[in-house]
């Protein structure tokens, strides 16, 4: 633990010193990633998340999310659990690759009138409104080492979030959906059990990655190493179904230890999510319904993220979603000899050469914890993929997106934090910055996917998730404006806040600051200098949604750096400028 300590103390005082210019900076994996599961969605883990936050230091955190590219418009049959799926969150607290610990959650639908195509045929305000046609509640179990010790009935799953007062449409005369949808959130959190707080139900997806660029042959926007900034968050609009959690640790720790240390091996424990489906799918030729029967069978897995995305290759993956971490040495060779460092040193020349075998530094991330960090003494014997936290390291009072290589030992691959910007972690950790100083100080080092937060904020409190995007908006769509009939380009509504690069940079005189907003909002760019002092405002209006730019004229301001931050509604932004005369 000294060298981690060490590092996060280094760093500390860089955070300090940046905490003014960037504030949002600790604003979330597989998606669609195997042949089989892709087309069961219901049934798709897509990312798993475990760790302990500053609101509450004696509690485990675990989020697990499924059903990708949830589309927040899209009725009439919006998106929901499965009710003929078994979701399961699994935890080894001992470190023989075995679950001890699991919670059970499986869902019941609730249809309130079949002779009608709506999901709602009013506003809903409760989650048991008889205006919410289609619903859905859930049971919650906890297993211990086979034996249930707990059970739960009957549980409110909000509905999925049509449409509310979040929309701009003045003319709009008619009912709300629903008109509070924040309050149908909070009151499905849910007290069990005395101490242990559950949700379930849609969330904005935390998961942030420029998934167009990655699979189009690894492309790095503008070009590799990445300038950090230009890159499309794929899953920006679009809304998963997240089952969340909160443990005592004194209920997944081996013994029992309520506020274990970070030396104490029993802190460690490894998180994996799994859903099953029942063995045999009978469809009724006359109704069409589909019925389930037999033993449960294990269809998707997930712990680390990434695991079964880019490190298997595709023959493996369905084996990998119906696989146990107990069978994992099967798979150690696609650890050592990654097929993504391969790609790296074909497509971007600019790196230092990336290792391509015996890379027991990838092992250590994803099969056994890191020595000294998160391993325990029976991880380094056999490998098994699990996400592990010690829960004996206090959660960072200001994290950084880049987690244990940014000096943050409460980030990935301790747990997974929301924010955690794994897809920079895991590209420069492939690319060997954990082997030699030659790797981590030079372009490898700075390896991104240019989106480094959330398109929206997280919350401050238990389940920390951000609502879900709205039907009634739908960001993914795009507004037109013209004659009826006549086709034309019109103003396209952005899906997401953007604070842009200026260009040119460096400049002299003046420069341009392009900014996108998703919908109306009071919003404000001001410049600061090098030493956090504001010295000009260049906007401070309410803007509707849209893309904008300003031009900020330095002609009577001194060389050297500066900064500018966008503030609109709850979005907070700050980028480096610089000024040469």
């Amino acid at each position: 633990m000294k060298k981690f300590t060490l590092i996060a103390a280094g760093i500390a005082i860089v955070i300090a010193a940046l905490a003014i210019f960037k504030p949002d900076l600790i604003e979330a994996s597989s998606h669609r990633e195997a042949p089989i599961i892709s087309q069961d969605p219901l049934a798709d883990n897509t990312d798993v998340y475990a760790f302990v936050h500053t609101s509450d230091t004696t509690k485990l955190n675990i989020i697990a999310n499924f059903n990708p590219f949830e589309e927040p418009a899209g009725g009439p049959n919006f998106n929901k659990f499965g009710s003929d799926v078994l979701y399961e969150i699994k935890i080894d607290n001992v470190g023989d690759r075995i679950p001890h610990v699991i919670y059970q959650f499986e869902f019941q639908d609730v249809v309130n009138n079949q002779n009608t195509f709506l999901y709602n045929t009013g506003s809903v305000t409760t989650n048991t409104s008889a205006n919410l046609n289609v619903r859905q509640t859930y049971t919650v179990r906890r297993i211990v080492n086979g034996v249930q010790t707990w059970q739960f009935t009957g549980l409110p799953v909000p509905p999925c979030y049509v449409g509310g007062t979040s929309h701009v449409d003045p003319l709009y005369m008619g009912p709300q959906s629903m008109p509070n949808y924040i309050s149908l959130m909070t009151s499905a959190v849910q007290t069990v059990n005395g101490t242990t707080k559950v949700f379930c139900g849609p969330a904005d997806d935390p998961f942030f990655v420029d998934l167009g660029a990655a699979f189009d042959l690894l492309k790095i926007r503008p070009g590799a190493p990445g300038n950090q900034t230009n890159g499309k968050d794929a899953l920006a609009g679009f809304n998963v179904h997240s089952i969340a959690i909160q443990v005592p640790k004194s209920d997944v720790t081996r013994n029992g230890n309520p506020n274990p240390v970070a030396t104490d091996s029993n802190a460690i424990v490894g998180i994996w999510s799994t859903t099953s489906r029942r063995t045999t799918t009978v469809i009724d030729s006359v109704s069409g319904v589909r019925t389930g029967s037999g033993n449960w069978v294990q269809v998707s897995r997930l712990g680390m993220p990434l695991t079964n995305e880019v490190v298997l290759p595709i023959g493996q993956k369905d084996k990998w979603n119906s696989s146990k971490p107990v069978n994992d040495a099967q798979f150690l060779s696609y650890v050592t000899t990654p097929e993504l460092a391969i790609y790296m040193n074909a497509f971007y020349p600019v790196l230092v050469p990336v290792p391509l075998t015996g890379r027991n530094d990838l092992v250590a991330v994803f099969l056994t914890g890191v020595t000294g960090l998160n391993q325990r003494p029976q991880d380094a014997r056999t490998p098994s993929e699990q996400l592990r936290i010690n829960l004996g390291i206090h959660p960072s009072a200001v994290e950084n997106r880049l987690g244990v290589i940014g000096g943050d030992v409460a980030g990935f691959p301790n747990g997974r934090r929301l924010a955690d910007d794994v897809i920079d972690i895991a590209l420069r950790v492939v690319a060997g910055v954990l082997l030699d100083s030659a790797h981590a100080n030079g372009p490898n080092g700075q390896l991104g996917d240019g989106v480094q937060q959330n398109d929206v904020a997280f919350g401050n409190t238990f389940p920390f998730l951000a609502p879900p995007h709205e039907g009634y908006e739908d960001l993914h769509g795009r507004l037109y404006t013209g004659p009826i009939g006549i086709p034309q380009i019109g103003i396209i509504i952005p899906k997401t806040y953007k604070l842009n690069q200026n260009y040119p940079n460096p400049f002299n005189p003046s420069t341009t600051i392009k900014f996108d907003i998703p919908k109306t909002a009071l919003t404000k760019i001001v410049i600061y200098d090098l030493l956090g002092r504001e010295v000009k405002t260049v906007v401070n209006e309410q803007l509707p949604a849209g893309t904008y730019e300003r031009t900020f004229d330095a002609s009577n301001f001194a060389s050297g750096i500066y900064f500018y931050q966008i503030r609109s509604g709850d979005f907070v932004d700050t980028k480096k400028m610089i000024l040469i005369k």
